[in-house]
């Protein structure tokens, strides 16, 4: 793996676009790019978890404290649909359709303000606008991406270890709920799937306390990348061989005490991969 950014506290979403790499960093308020030349930290009043681009190229948020998705003006994230008559909690990842209908998680509790756990859901905005839930009990909901040439929408249950699938319906309902790969099982036991990005070849996962990025089939480990001492957060590819991952680095603290006391540091690492699923 190589270096390909730094400075960021906690590196969410990342969305290739265009020949730039976009992130949202949650934990230091900006949003991270290389758009305009050089790597830098636009900072936020208000800061989004995942990031999506739209059919017609811009660049959505979900605005993980507001309850709502906003998209990109150029300096701030204007309201794009308000998520306020179905949302319980913080908002997570995104994913899109190439139709503009998207999914973003609804995780349900927010762990950092202390309330206790309870399931999230995962809400639709379509492309008219609309907005409504598309499904209930979702354990910690996270990284979200589409499989079977879109009929299939795959979410990772960080607390429950695992990516699980829906079938699509045609009013985007998912319907059919199933488990698509055990990671404790595929990986190990400490494996908490964060984000994931679906290629070709496989699902690629971002396992943090598991310490490793794998790339899993239904039911299949493909092969793995060790990240030793880092924690993967979250994945995304640029349409050909590279796989860019978030890593951070909790200097030696807990994960949670790192995140506390704003130790924690990430960096974006890339993956080169082949057809074959290897990564290096």
């Amino acid at each position: 793996m190589k270096t390909y950014a730094a400075g960021m506290r906690w590196g969410e979403g990342p969305r290739w676009q265009r020949g730039a790499l976009w992130l949202s960093d949650t934990q230091g308020g900006k949003l991270w790019t290389d758009h305009d030349g050089p790597w830098r930290g636009i900072p936020l009043d208000a800061v989004p978890n995942g990031l999506w681009f739209l059919p017609d190229g811009r660049l959505v948020g979900a605005m993980m404290h507001e309850r709502r998705i906003g998209v990109w003006t150029g300096e701030r994230f204007a309201t794009y649909a308000d998520l306020s008559a179905v949302a319980t909690g913080p908002l997570g990842d995104m994913v899109g359709d190439p139709h503009g209908n998207l999914y973003v998680d609804d995780v349900g509790f927010a762990a950092h303000a202390g309330e206790p756990p309870r399931p999230g859901r995962l809400v639709r905005v379509a492309a008219d606008g609309s907005v409504g839930v598309a499904t209930e009990d979702v354990e910690f909901p996270n990284g979200l991406a589409f499989v079977d040439e879109g009929r299939t929408l795959l979410v990772a249950e960080t607390a429950r270890q695992r990516l699980t699938a829906f079938t699509i319906a045609d009013n985007g309902a998912l319907t059919d709920r199933r488990t698509y790969a055990d990671l404790a099982r595929l990986v190990g036991g400490d494996a908490r799937p964060d984000g994931i990005w679906a290629t070709p070849d496989g699902v690629w996962v971002a396992t943090t306390t598991g310490h490793t990025v794998a790339l899993v089939r239904e039911n299949e480990l493909v092969t793995s990348v060790d990240t030793g001492a880092l924690l993967p957060i979250a994945c995304c590819g640029d349409g050909g061989k590279r796989l860019f991952v978030t890593l951070a680095d909790a200097q030696g603290l807990p994960l949670g005490e790192a995140l506390t006391t704003k130790a924690m540091r990430t960096t974006v690492a890339l993956l080169q991969t082949t057809k074959a699923g290897n990564a290096g």
